[in-house]
């Protein structure tokens, strides 16, 4: 097997749920040996549903190929065997609140002077400072100080709720992989460590870089649903078909707005989406109810103009595209279950573990017998 990019790092991850566990999973794919601390109990997401075998399905697809460890940190005679592994260790995840992890002994100050060299990285909602530090959240809370979820709330009385959970993700996971990677990179080249602070209300705002550009440099902050990425022009919207399924337009340029035109016969007199407003929509939307989506499926693979039937998320999974990129080639297994398709990341495969054999979640505590016994 070749060498994985991370190869020889190791990670202690004291994080739960999804924002931590989905980082440290990426680490770990890619050859960080990650050890995750546990409170005894073991974290929240062992106990989710649904039940695959043995466990949960979600700390599954989160967890796979980590080590465990279950300590009461509140005890001193069992964070004591836990200090040698930070010593030895490049980097520590937390995702406590502000303030958790120093009471309990655990913070930068007091593990960076153990360890010089350690890149820390804390997840929070808000950050480690600001009015907002120790406010209770998720992801919809983050999404919603951050002004992104404004830009297209919903019809007035029945706002949207977004299937994603972004700010997790893409605010706080990926965030935090990048910003550890760097931090290793700077570690080889000073021999010094970082002390990082991730919070995913604001790595929201990136997602909103139009409305920026509009609000900072033209002094004209965008109305909900007022912009073509928010729903005001008919050429980037959803459309509903005959048979309940939707259709994705997103024919943002001249030319493909035309084709998408010439394909659906819009009347020219409303062509100029812009000028049309309203009423183009309105007639885009009108043509599109008139047929099913597998018309609409054949039609727009012929004219080429940036639009497509929106698949579930059953369909994508069999979808030829993806499995002909090899997403779903990554397994798990658990006692009891047949072996289910590992959570699809955003890895070259080059950089990461092969495909072969089925990865496991961890049991809890599987890996104590690695802690030193300190004689407490």
């Amino acid at each position: 097997m070749p060498q994985l990019p991370l190869d020889g790092v190791k990670i202690i991850d004291f994080t739960t749920l999804l924002p931590g566990p989905l980082a440290t999973l990426m680490l770990a794919e890619s050859g960080a040996e990650v050890i995750k601390v546990e409170p005894p109990e073991g974290e929240a997401m062992r106990r989710s549903g649904p039940r695959w075998g043995d466990q949960s399905a979600l700390f599954a697809l989160l967890n796979a190929g980590k080590s465990s460890i279950a300590l009461d940190l509140k005890d001193e005679a069992q964070k004591a065997r836990l200090m040698p592994l930070i010593e030895a260790a490049d980097v520590v995840v937390e995702q406590f609140r502000p303030g958790v992890m120093e009471r309990l002994g655990l913070g930068y100050g007091a593990l960076a002077a153990l360890n010089p060299r350690l890149v820390y990285c804390s997840i929070t909602g808000y950050g480690h400072t600001g009015p907002l530090s120790d406010r209770a959240g998720h992801d919809l809370n983050y999404l919603g100080e951050s002004g992104v979820l404004a830009l297209n709330p919903g019809p007035p009385g029945a706002p949207h709720l977004p299937p994603l959970l972004a700010a997790d993700i893409a605010g706080g996971s990926y965030p935090a992989v990048i910003n550890i990677l760097l931090a290793l990179m700077r570690r080889e080249r000073t021999g010094q460590g970082e002390r990082l602070d991730v919070a995913m209300s604001e790595n929201m705002l990136p997602f909103g870089f139009w409305a920026l550009a509009e609000g900072e440099a033209g002094a004209r902050w965008p109305e909900p649903g007022g912009h073509v990425f928010s729903g005001a022009r008919a050429r980037y919207q959803l459309y509903a078909t005959a048979d309940g399924a939707v259709v994705a337009v997103a024919a943002l340029e001249d030319k493909f707005w035309a084709a998408f035109c010439e394909a659906v016969g819009l009347p020219r007199a409303l062509r100029d989406d812009a000028a049309g407003g309203r009423a183009t929509i309105a007639e885009v939307g009108r043509i599109i109810a008139g047929r099913d989506g597998a018309h609409w499926e054949r039609l727009f693979g012929e004219a080429d103009c940036c639009c497509s039937v929106i698949k579930t998320l059953e369909q994508a999974v069999r979808s030829p595209q993806f499995r002909a990129r090899g997403l779903f080639d990554y397994r798990l297994s658990a006692s009891g279950a047949e072996p289910i398709a590992a959570l699809p990341l955003p890895l070259a495969p080059a950089l990461r573990r092969e495909a072969g054999a089925a990865r496991r979640a961890p049991a809890l505590g599987q890996d104590n017998g690695v802690l030193p016994d300190t004689g407490g």
